[in-house]
């Protein structure tokens, strides 16, 4: 059964702020670069009650919850949003508590920032708050936002580690489950910035059944039912190794290069669209269409 509920995630912030975990700017009209492209945006009209929904921002991966919190406060209310509370999840103690599960089903928007991947699955995973997570996600006009570590978090297998530079060596990335809202893709982030093409490669030729999703910083996907479309101002690659012809990849040793024959890249900018059933792209502002008639 397809969800009902949406996705919004998101690259990371390419400017100095916009909440990153290195730097920010206290004055938040500084820190509005990619919410003023429309991703914030994006997700307050995209949410049941507009102006009036429910925003939960969940800090769980951040190391600095204290600071990150109040600055997402700040932006969603800038923007016109008027019932934004912080919900801070530290244990997994708190995550299976009446008062947290209460707060997540009353609420109609979650945004999860950025920061460590597996501090949110490790201490959320298999909890009362993830069961009622999946469930708002599924039954539900809801909607689940993240951030970096937020957005890496929501596919079925997650990237938690490996270097950007040597992921084309057998064992270079670590894997694990994520939070699962997203079946049969992997989502990488700062993708271009920070140069992982290599890790979204090894993670698809790992098992060509899951679509590989990088997400360029200041750039996002917004998910409803099979198709998504590309919002913010970079740049999104889909990795679809349904067609691999060939790979070294079970005859190299640990550390070793794979290679990989017929491997798919697609490369979307905004308001592309990707349909994850057929796996066909739309590029909105195609050279190519209309095509012209010939007299």
């Amino acid at each position: 059964m397809k969800p009902i509920g949406k996705l919004v995630i998101i690259g990371g912030a390419v400017n100095v702020g916009s909440f990153s975990e290195v730097s920010y700017d206290q004055d938040v009209e500084k820190n509005l670069n990619f919410f003023e492209r429309g991703i914030l945006k994006k997700i307050i009209s995209e949410s049941r009650l507009k102006e009036d929904s429910v925003i939960e921002i969940i800090t769980t991966a951040s190391q600095i919850p204290d600071i990150v919190g109040p600055e997402y406060i700040k932006a969603f209310t800038h923007l016109g949003a008027k019932h934004v509370n912080v919900l801070d999840i530290f244990t997994r103690e708190q995550a299976n508590s009446d008062e947290i599960v209460a707060r997540i089903n009353a609420a109609d928007v979650v945004m999860f920032t950025g920061g460590d991947q597996l501090r949110l699955t490790s201490i959320l995973g298999g909890t009362l708050f993830h069961d009622a997570l999946l469930n708002k996600y599924q039954n539900e006009d809801f909607i689940y936002a993240g951030t970096s570590a937020g957005a890496a978090a929501a596919s079925e297998n997650m990237i938690y580690q490996g270097s950007s530079t040597e992921a084309l060596l057998k064992g270079e990335i670590k894997m694990t489950q994520g939070l699962g809202l997203i079946e049969n893709v992997t989502v990488d982030t700062h993708f271009v910035q920070r140069g992982r093409m290599g890790r979204l490669f090894q993670a698809v030729v790992n098992n060509p059944r899951t679509l590989g999703v990088g997400l360029g910083e200041d750039t996002g996907l917004f998910i409803s039912g099979d198709v998504m479309t590309a919002i913010g101002s970079g740049l999104v690659i889909i990795v679809d190794g349904r067609f691999i012809k060939d790979t070294n990849l079970t005859n190299v040793e640990m550390g070793q290069p794979i290679s990989i024959e017929n491997l798919i890249v697609n490369v979307m900018s905004m308001n592309d669209t990707y349909n994850l059933t057929t796996r066909d792209m739309t590029i909105i502002n195609s050279q190519y269409s209309p095509i012209p008639q010939v007299n």
